[in-house]
């Protein structure tokens, strides 16, 4: 059985009216939290600069991303204990996960980022700043590893989890679940200030990123790879480099120095998001020997007669 028809499993009756009321409550939360910031006259980057300086950037990291497990958690009480499915029917389409698969994509983007800043490192040392302090970095190290892996499991098992599943039995397309799952993620980085500082060209990032985790999950049929590689482009970027402008402003290692006008072009993001992520891609199917892409990320959503 494929992934998104894992919520049909044992012929149980689907109430996709269920699917309804924890995304309403988490884009409820979401504007509200938009009309707070609208409210207060402040940009996110001087609410994150705030915090910064009265707690530190440790404890803004812990208040960054304490919602998501919060949600997390919410998440999946309402999938395992309301709607009755399993965790791993919500994970994967086969017998148990895999966490070898989470763990060959966590260190294949892993080596990427690395290589990334190391070239740019070489182009341009002067952008960055070595900033290693040891106490902050190791007690950050701690909260890093414990909780981004929780922050990036409520993305992905809401994301292309969820709403994945939901979507495609709804529709009984592959293709439009893997559309509106994609922009969704685009858009709930909508208030991160690297919007704000380098214009919605960066949403071609985000939204790439997400067309991304969405095929890895329809061509795998399960969410493994998409866990691996947003768990390594959370972590590793926060303990590699940060700037003092991006969502995550942390104890880095480094520290980019970069004026924002040198950053990231529309054209340096059209080639991570048209070159970079493609060949990902393909490594990953000579790995798994992906087949019949027309089928599965097109296809229709196959579902019992009445």
């Amino acid at each position: 059985m494929k992934y998104i028809e894992q919520l049909l499993k044992g012929n149980k009756p689907v109430n996709l009216w269920l699917y309804l009321p924890f995304p309403l409550f988490f884009v409820g939360l979401m504007f509200l939290n938009w009309i707070g910031t609208k409210m207060l006259h402040q940009s996110t980057s001087e609410i994150i600069r705030a915090n910064i300086e009265l707690y530190g950037k440790n404890i803004n990291f812990l208040m960054t991303v304490g919602p998501m497990i919060f949600m997390l958690l919410m998440l999946l009480a309402w999938v395992l204990g309301v709607q009755k499915q399993s965790f791993i029917s919500l994970t994967t389409s086969r017998s148990k996960i895999d966490f070898k698969r989470i763990g060959v994509s966590f260190g294949i983007w892993s080596l990427c980022i690395i290589a990334m800043f190391i070239f740019q490192y070489i182009s341009n040392p002067g952008n960055f700043e070595f900033n290693l302090k040891f106490f902050p970095f190791l007690g950050f190290l701690v909260i890093a590893i414990i909780l981004i892996p929780l922050q990036v499991a409520f993305e992905e098992y809401f994301l292309r989890g969820y709403l994945m599943q939901a979507i495609g039995l709804a529709s009984k397309s592959r293709f439009v679940a893997l559309i509106i799952t994609s922009l969704l993620f685009g858009l709930l980085h909508l208030a991160n200030p690297e919007v704000e500082k380098l214009g919605y060209s960066i949403m071609i990032y985000y939204i790439g990123a997400g067309f991304l985790l969405g095929i890895m999950t329809l061509m795998d049929e399960g969410i493994e790879l998409a866990l691996g590689f947003h768990a390594a482009n959370n972590l590793i970027g926060a303990l590699l480099v940060t700037s003092n402008w991006t969502a995550f402003q942390t104890n880095s290692i480094f520290l980019d120095l970069t004026p924002v006008e040198e950053g990231s072009s529309a054209a340096d993001l059209l080639i991570q998001v048209g070159i970079l992520f493609p060949l990902l891609l393909l490594l990953y199917s000579r790995i798994y020997k992906w087949n019949d892409w027309k089928s599965r990320l097109f296809g229709k959503v196959l579902t019992p007669k009445p």
